[in-house]
């Protein structure tokens, strides 16, 4: 028997989604920003326990963010090991229970005192997924609760059951299953360029699986010549045939070719110093912008 529940999007959690997929919006590039955000905050959360109770992190004792991409499923994927949800927070704060900021946010929106760029502002920046995404799965977990999946398509209900897939320890991971023409934000350059312009001041790492190529030489082997060395071997032939056959094997390791291989590795992508640790006079006024932005979710130019 299933355990998967469905459950409704409150009214205006719903209207806000509706919002989201249909209205035309450009910088579409703002979900990452408010994803890696949220993916701050969790960690913070599990921080601030860990000061008073550090076993809280023997779930998952790294504090990080990392970013992978799947090129052949279309799918990107946000994973942090901060706090987690519980099942209980994924009903409540992922659809029956709307924020404040939620109607502010869609008021401002129609009366054109907010655009979308500023959905962080009002709390509600998680739904910005679906921007890119036509179906996001939240898989997550909490220490004071089993591992959870969260799932919608919007269509103004999701459903959450028991994930019996690979165990986080801690946190939460959040997998986007990408519109057609959102394709680009699979590309690393993309990916690169958003985080470096929105959220290089994060402080916790935030790492990109990449993938490298690189050559190496390798040896190429005559199967016609190995197969005659054995059966010279096995036939025991005479020392002057040997030492033949020990130079056409020298020969034969001169014979190299180049072979091209792909290696996947995390990469960090925020190494930028923190501001307070640098030479004030060092630092930019963009710089400062950047930070401030950062720090306050306030992406108006000031």
């Amino acid at each position: 028997m299933s355990d998967t529940e469905t459950f409704a999007f409150q009214a205006e959690i719903n209207q806000l989604m509706s919002l989201i997929i249909n209205t035309f919006y450009s910088n579409k590039e703002i979900f990452m920003r408010e994803l890696i955000s949220n993916s701050s905050d969790a960690l913070d959360k599990i921080r601030y326990q860990s000061l008073t109770d550090k076993s809280v992190l023997d779930s998952q004792p790294e504090l990080k963010i990392e970013i992978t991409t799947d090129d052949k499923n279309k799918i990107w994927t946000i994973r942090d090991t901060g706090i987690g949800m519980t099942k209980a927070d994924l009903v409540n704060c992922l659809g029956t229970i709307a924020r404040s900021g939620t109607k502010q946010f869609m008021e401002a929106l129609t009366e054109g005192k907010a655009d979308m760029s500023m959905i962080g502002q009002f709390g509600v920046g998680f739904y910005s997924a679906y921007l890119v995404a036509d179906k996001v799965s939240v898989h997550t977990k909490h220490n004071d609760d089993e591992q959870y999946l969260w799932e919608s398509e919007a269509g103004g209900h999701f459903t959450i059951r028991r994930d019996h897939g690979e165990p986080l320890g801690r946190g939460t991971k959040i997998i986007l299953h990408l519109k057609e023409d959102q394709l680009d934000y699979l590309e690393e350059r993309k990916i690169k360029d958003i985080i470096k312009k929105h959220s290089q001041f994060i402080q916790y790492p935030i790492n990109l699986l990449v993938r490298k190529e690189t050559e190496r030489e390798v040896e190429e082997e005559d199967t016609s010549d190995k197969k005659e060395e054995e059966k010279k071997e096995d036939d025991k032939k005479e020392e002057e045939v040997k030492i033949e056959d020990a130079k056409v094997e020298d020969k034969k390791e001169k014979t190299k070719k180049k072979v091209k291989e792909v290696k996947e590795e995390w990469e960090q992508l925020n190494k930028t110093k923190p501001l307070w640790l640098r030479n004030p006079s060092e630092i930019t006024k963009e710089e400062y912008g950047t930070f401030y932005k950062g720090l306050t979710n306030d992406w108006e130019e000031h």
